[in-house]
């Protein structure tokens, strides 16, 4: 009875942004856990490489392009995936990027890019699945958070504003679709290694700097984050809702 309580078969999940790092180890994950995978991005050839690498490892995969960032292309994007091949009962938003500058000097476009892409995305992604998660009256929606969500750095702020933001909308989604049987929740990842971090990893002033700083003592590796996305996709959550897990090595809770 317990491990079924993490047991994802016979469910479909959308993994947004999800063609490399982050998103493709939690979609690798999802479907190791039983689940099918939509994978989503911009990029149709990136995306039918990483379909490729999960459907050579048994897992069922679909590729759907569409820009996260583009409410009516989000829109017919998923309602003509549920036409088509059925229902999505996990959504996993994963969708976007950093800009690093200081705050005095932060480009406005590059404000902007960052507001789209890392807080609109998850509104025009959630609402688009939500729609037809509240007629099934069931399902899972993890919003992808960060240790940005609790704390700043120099040179991020704006990064630091939208992961904020995220953990809220989080909060809202559950206020608003517990009752039609949705669970909404965070996971917050702290400093992993992937592409997104690819500056920092190859910075050796910084990588001292995070050991020192983590109780772990050390970066953390994408795999460590699978385990937490498939509780709050799971039957296990059922009564976990609006909340934000941290998986950080400890960051957030020491000084």
């Amino acid at each position: 009875m317990s491990l079924s309580l993490f047991d994802l078969t016979g469910k479909r999940a959308l993994i947004t942004g999800s063609s490399q790092g982050i998103g493709f180890a939690l979609a690798r994950g999802l479907a190791a856990a039983g689940a099918s995978i939509v994978l989503n991005g911009r990029d149709e050839a990136k995306l039918e490489a990483a379909a490729k690498t999960l459907r050579a490892e048994g897992a069922h995969v679909a590729a759907l392009v569409f820009d996260a960032t583009d409410h009516d292309g989000v829109r017919a994007a998923v309602d003509g995936f549920e036409a088509e091949s059925g229902p999505i009962n996990i959504l996993v938003n994963n969708a976007g990027m950093q800009h690093r500058t200081p705050l005095e000097d932060f480009p406005a476009d590059a404000f902007e890019r960052l507001l789209q892409t890392n807080i609109a995305s998850v509104f025009h992604v959630g609402q688009a699945v939500a729609r037809h998660m509240i007629k099934r009256g069931a399902g899972k929606i993890v919003n992808i958070c960060s240790v940005q969500t609790a704390l700043a750095r120099p040179g991020i702020a704006p990064y630091t504003a939208t992961k904020g933001a995220v953990a809220n909308l989080t909060k809202g989604m559950a206020t608003d679709w517990a009752k039609y049987g949705l669970q909404c929740n965070g996971l917050a990842p702290g400093y992993f290694d992937t592409p997104l971090n690819k500056a920092l990893v190859d910075d050796p002033k910084f990588t001292e700097w995070l050991s020192n700083r983590t109780p772990a003592g050390r970066w953390g590796n994408v795999e460590e984050l699978v385990g937490t996305c498939i509780f709050l996709s799971s039957p296990a959550s059922s009564f976990v809702n609006g909340t934000v897990v941290y998986v950080d090595g400890g960051i957030t809770a020491s000084l």
